[in-house]
């Protein structure tokens, strides 16, 4: 976990990698909730007989899964300190250049691309990998936008 103390302190680290998250597992019944919290029950996330069969040889996760999972995960990589609230502002490029297999094993790595000084705060760009362990390209890519008050 890194930690700044303040926006001047973050504003310094622009152009690094923060670090890596730790590793979490994406369950069946987090694809099952899932699909019942937003009404997408497509087969190859929830039908395990007919997935085992299917091109992914398993049920994967909905993209959008591994994408709400970004806020546990970056949330373990870094924070800052001595502000009146950071929240979420929205995301920009987003991809998802692999799939998450049930029972993947994934973490995030952060980069923080810019810190921009606006009327109601700063609006922090990080570029967010979500990499499956073993996987060969990563399962969702964004740039997460966090709006910090300080």
């Amino acid at each position: 976990m890194r930690t700044f103390q303040g926006v001047a302190e973050l504003e310094a680290a622009v152009g690094s990698h923060l670090g890596y998250s730790e590793w979490d597992t994406i369950t069946q019944s987090q694809i099952d909730a899932f699909a019942d919290a937003t009404g997408d029950h497509q087969w190859i996330h929830i039908d395990t007989e007919k997935a085992a069969a299917g091109p992914f040889g398993t049920t994967i996760a909905h993209g959008y899964l591994t994408l709400s999972l970004v806020p546990l995960l970056v949330a373990q990589v870094y924070r800052v300190d001595g502000v009146k609230m950071a929240v979420n502002y929205g995301s920009d490029k987003l991809r998802f250049p692999a799939p998450a297999p049930v029972d993947s094993t994934v973490r995030a790595g952060v980069e923080l691309v810019s810190v921009a000084a606006g009327a109601a705060g700063y609006l922090v760009t990080a570029r967010v990998a979500v990499e499956r362990e073993g996987g060969v390209k990563p399962v969702c890519v964004v740039e997460a936008l966090t709006l910090v008050v300080a």
